[in-house]
């Protein structure tokens, strides 16, 4: 038998171990063992084996009706990596910021919500939008999150909004695409209207520079 092409069995197990995370995450009611086995095209017995690794560093639970969800291990680690993002995305936030005039953001989806992870101010004008980093909004209100929502839909193009989140703010924001495991936005926002070509332009380079940075 040629085992030349199959992968090692650590790395093998590594990978089914990731990919049960990733089936968790993206179930809402969890799943159960016997759902977990179809969809990795594994046993049961292999399943519990990952479940029993997995739940000991707090990566997976299950829960009262004994389907798996996702520990707070995953919550740990995310936490974690958020100011690596905010530092990756620093450079190319402060230069929107400034060549637009408006406060700058990187925002993150976290729990189905949009959650502004960077902000940059711009430092010459006299008046701007102060936006607290931590903020949390729905996807469907503003253009961080409708940007967000529109990249899920394969368009990466600016989106724009009025009025949304607050009262005569205006927000013109573009989807970071090409990042594993980041479902996020940059955008700017704004006491006056903006160009949406030209400010859209400008937020979508951002984007791109923001996914460089942290690809």
């Amino acid at each position: 038998m040629d085992t030349a092409a199959r992968p090692p069995e650590t790395a093998q197990t590594l990978d089914r171990g990731l990919r049960l995370l990733h089936l968790v995450a993206d179930a809402p009611g969890g799943l159960t063992v016997t759902e977990a086995a179809h969809r990795l095209g594994v046993g049961r017995a292999a399943v519990y084996r990952l479940v029993g690794a997995l739940a000991a560093h707090g990566m997976l639970r299950r829960d009262g009706e004994g389907r798996l969800r996702i520990g707070v291990g995953v919550l740990h680690l995310a936490r974690r990596a958020q100011p690596l993002l905010a530092e990756g995305a620093m450079p190319a936030l402060r230069r929107l910021a400034e060549r637009t005039g408006a406060t700058a953001h990187l925002t993150v989806v976290e729990g189905g919500e949009g959650v502004a992870l960077a902000v940059v101010e711009p430092s010459w004008t006299a008046f701007h939008v102060a936006y607290r980093t931590g903020s949390r909004h729905p996807l469907e209100r503003g253009a961080a999150g409708r940007a967000v929502l529109a990249g899920r839909a394969g368009d990466a193009g600016p989106v724009s909004t009025s009025g949304e989140l607050q009262s005569g703010a205006y927000g013109v924001a573009a989807p970071v695409l090409g990042v594993p495991g980041l479902e996020g936005s940059v955008g700017v926002v704004s006491l006056t209207p903006l160009d949406v070509a030209e400010v859209g332009a400008q937020v979508t380079a951002a984007a791109e520079a923001v996914t460089a940075a942290l690809s």
